[in-house]
Protein backbone atom coordinates (compact mmCIF):
# COMPACT_ATOMS: atom_id res chain seq x y z
CA UNK A 1 0.00 0.00 0.00
CA UNK A 2 1.53 3.57 -0.52
CA UNK A 3 2.68 5.55 2.39
CA UNK A 4 -0.80 7.69 2.45
CA UNK A 5 -2.35 4.77 3.79
CA UNK A 6 -0.34 4.70 6.91
CA UNK A 7 0.15 8.25 7.49
CA UNK A 8 -3.69 8.61 7.47
CA UNK A 9 -4.13 5.99 10.13
CA UNK A 10 -1.19 7.98 12.14
CA UNK A 11 -3.14 11.17 12.13
CA UNK A 12 -6.51 9.09 13.08
CA UNK A 13 -4.68 7.94 15.92
CA UNK A 14 -2.95 11.22 16.87
CA UNK A 15 -5.68 13.42 16.40
CA UNK A 16 -8.08 11.04 18.65
CA UNK A 17 -5.55 9.63 21.19
CA UNK A 18 -2.37 10.99 21.04
CA UNK A 19 1.44 11.19 19.71
CA UNK A 20 2.27 8.54 23.04
CA UNK A 21 -0.55 6.01 21.27
CA UNK A 22 1.38 6.29 18.09
CA UNK A 23 4.67 5.53 19.11
CA UNK A 24 2.99 2.57 21.77
CA UNK A 25 1.37 1.30 18.13
CA UNK A 26 4.22 1.94 16.03
CA UNK A 27 6.68 -0.01 18.80
CA UNK A 28 3.90 -2.95 19.30
CA UNK A 29 3.58 -3.32 15.42
CA UNK A 30 7.44 -3.40 15.18
CA UNK A 31 7.46 -0.76 12.52
CA UNK A 32 10.64 1.40 12.48
CA UNK A 33 9.79 3.50 9.78
CA UNK A 34 9.68 7.63 11.01
CA UNK A 35 7.92 8.99 8.64
CA UNK A 36 5.48 7.59 5.89
CA UNK A 37 5.87 9.04 2.39
CA UNK A 38 2.44 9.19 0.69
CA UNK A 39 3.40 8.09 -2.76
CA UNK A 40 6.09 5.43 -1.66
CA UNK A 41 5.55 1.76 -1.91
CA UNK A 42 5.32 0.10 1.75
CA UNK A 43 4.13 -3.54 2.27
CA UNK A 44 0.30 -4.37 2.94
CA UNK A 45 1.91 -6.22 5.93
CA UNK A 46 3.08 -2.89 8.00
CA UNK A 47 -0.38 -1.44 7.59
CA UNK A 48 -1.88 -4.92 8.90
CA UNK A 49 0.91 -4.98 11.75
CA UNK A 50 -0.27 -1.36 12.72
CA UNK A 51 -4.06 -2.04 12.45
CA UNK A 52 -3.71 -4.81 14.83
CA UNK A 53 -1.46 -2.94 17.16
CA UNK A 54 -3.74 -0.44 17.37
CA UNK A 55 -6.84 -2.51 18.16
CA UNK A 56 -4.39 -4.14 21.24
CA UNK A 57 -2.85 -0.76 22.37
CA UNK A 58 -6.44 0.91 22.29
CA UNK A 59 -8.05 -2.07 23.69
CA UNK A 60 -10.42 -2.37 20.90
CA UNK A 61 -11.70 -4.42 18.37
CA UNK A 62 -9.93 -4.53 14.82
CA UNK A 63 -13.38 -4.15 13.73
CA UNK A 64 -13.54 -0.75 15.32
CA UNK A 65 -10.19 0.44 14.02
CA UNK A 66 -11.21 0.12 10.62
CA UNK A 67 -14.48 1.34 10.87
CA UNK A 68 -12.64 3.95 12.65
CA UNK A 69 -10.37 4.46 10.19
CA UNK A 70 -12.95 4.25 7.30
CA UNK A 71 -14.35 7.23 8.37
CA UNK A 72 -11.58 9.00 9.09
CA UNK A 73 -10.29 8.42 5.51
CA UNK A 74 -13.40 10.15 3.66
CA UNK A 75 -13.86 12.75 6.11
CA UNK A 76 -9.89 13.68 6.53
CA UNK A 77 -7.69 12.20 4.16
CA UNK A 78 -9.69 12.12 0.83
CA UNK A 79 -11.79 14.98 1.52
CA UNK A 80 -8.97 17.37 2.65
CA UNK A 81 -5.82 15.87 0.19
CA UNK A 82 -8.35 15.25 -3.26
CA UNK A 83 -11.34 17.35 -2.13
CA UNK A 84 -11.95 18.81 -5.80
CA UNK A 85 -11.63 14.59 -6.93
CA UNK A 86 -14.11 13.41 -4.30
CA UNK A 87 -16.45 16.34 -4.81
CA UNK A 88 -16.66 15.41 -8.24
CA UNK A 89 -17.86 11.87 -7.12
CA UNK A 90 -21.63 12.82 -7.17
CA UNK A 91 -23.72 15.13 -5.15
CA UNK A 92 -25.49 12.78 -3.17
CA UNK A 93 -24.62 9.01 -1.52
CA UNK A 94 -25.86 7.48 -4.09
CA UNK A 95 -24.19 9.09 -7.05
CA UNK A 96 -20.82 8.63 -5.09
CA UNK A 97 -21.17 5.26 -4.88
CA UNK A 98 -21.96 4.45 -8.44
CA UNK A 99 -19.22 6.72 -9.05
CA UNK A 100 -16.59 5.11 -7.55
CA UNK A 101 -14.82 3.44 -10.27
CA UNK A 102 -14.55 6.27 -11.94
CA UNK A 103 -12.57 7.61 -8.88
CA UNK A 104 -10.35 4.84 -8.69
CA UNK A 105 -9.49 5.56 -12.31
CA UNK A 106 -8.45 9.01 -11.34
CA UNK A 107 -6.46 8.52 -8.28
CA UNK A 108 -4.30 5.78 -10.41
CA UNK A 109 -2.98 8.60 -12.55
CA UNK A 110 -1.61 10.13 -9.23
CA UNK A 111 -0.40 6.50 -7.82
CA UNK A 112 0.10 4.53 -10.82
CA UNK A 113 0.86 1.16 -8.98
CA UNK A 114 -2.14 1.32 -6.99
CA UNK A 115 -4.14 -1.61 -6.59
CA UNK A 116 -7.78 -0.74 -6.02
CA UNK A 117 -10.27 -2.22 -5.26
CA UNK A 118 -13.56 -2.72 -7.66
CA UNK A 119 -16.73 -1.67 -6.57
CA UNK A 120 -20.21 -2.42 -8.47
CA UNK A 121 -23.42 -1.42 -7.52
CA UNK A 122 -26.71 -3.76 -7.91
CA UNK A 123 -30.77 -3.48 -7.13
CA UNK A 124 -30.02 0.43 -7.16
CA UNK A 125 -33.68 2.00 -5.63
CA UNK A 126 -33.71 5.52 -4.80
CA UNK A 127 -32.88 4.61 -1.10
CA UNK A 128 -31.35 1.38 -1.61
CA UNK A 129 -28.31 -0.69 -3.11
CA UNK A 130 -25.99 -3.60 -3.36
CA UNK A 131 -22.27 -3.07 -3.09
CA UNK A 132 -20.07 -5.68 -4.46
CA UNK A 133 -17.09 -5.14 -3.07
CA UNK A 134 -13.72 -7.19 -4.82
CA UNK A 135 -10.60 -7.12 -3.77
CA UNK A 136 -7.06 -9.43 -3.84
CA UNK A 137 -6.20 -7.75 0.39
CA UNK A 138 -7.92 -9.92 2.79
CA UNK A 139 -9.67 -8.28 6.11
CA UNK A 140 -10.67 -4.91 5.06
CA UNK A 141 -14.32 -5.70 4.75
CA UNK A 142 -14.71 -2.83 7.95
CA UNK A 143 -12.98 -0.62 6.51
CA UNK A 144 -15.43 -0.48 3.54
CA UNK A 145 -18.11 -0.41 6.32
CA UNK A 146 -16.78 2.66 7.57
CA UNK A 147 -16.22 4.21 4.25
CA UNK A 148 -20.07 4.05 3.57
CA UNK A 149 -20.80 5.46 7.22
CA UNK A 150 -17.63 8.17 6.72
CA UNK A 151 -20.23 9.19 2.93
CA UNK A 152 -22.93 9.05 4.43
CA UNK A 153 -22.27 11.75 6.84
CA UNK A 154 -20.22 13.79 4.47
CA UNK A 155 -23.32 13.86 2.27
CA UNK A 156 -25.16 14.75 5.05
CA UNK A 157 -27.76 10.97 4.81
CA UNK A 158 -27.97 8.60 7.34
CA UNK A 159 -27.02 5.42 6.31
CA UNK A 160 -27.12 1.92 7.60
CA UNK A 161 -25.03 -1.03 5.93
CA UNK A 162 -25.70 -4.71 6.13
CA UNK A 163 -23.04 -7.08 5.40
CA UNK A 164 -24.83 -9.85 2.92
CA UNK A 165 -21.74 -12.03 1.61
CA UNK A 166 -18.28 -12.30 2.82
CA UNK A 167 -15.66 -13.53 0.63
CA UNK A 168 -14.14 -14.89 3.84
CA UNK A 169 -17.45 -17.24 4.05
CA UNK A 170 -16.91 -18.61 0.69
CA UNK A 171 -18.20 -16.10 -1.64
CA UNK A 172 -16.60 -14.93 -4.44
CA UNK A 173 -16.60 -11.36 -2.96
CA UNK A 174 -17.80 -9.04 -0.22
CA UNK A 175 -21.64 -8.21 -0.95
CA UNK A 176 -22.95 -4.98 1.37
CA UNK A 177 -26.92 -3.53 1.33
CA UNK A 178 -26.51 -0.40 2.15
CA UNK A 179 -29.88 1.21 3.16
CA UNK A 180 -30.30 5.16 3.29
CA UNK A 181 -32.63 7.86 4.80
CA UNK A 182 -32.92 11.01 1.60
CA UNK A 183 -31.92 14.09 3.41
CA UNK A 184 -34.66 16.54 3.31
CA UNK A 185 -34.27 20.07 1.63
Amino acid sequence: MYGLVNKAIEELVTSSYGEDKWRAIKEKAGVDVEVFISNEGYSDEITYQLVGAASEVLCITVREVLIAFGEHWVLKTALHGYGAMMRSGGSSLKEFLINLPNLHTRVQMIYPALQPPRFECQDLTDSSMSLHYFTHRPGLTDFVVGLVQGLGKLYNTPVMITVAALKTEGADHDVFDIHWTLPTA
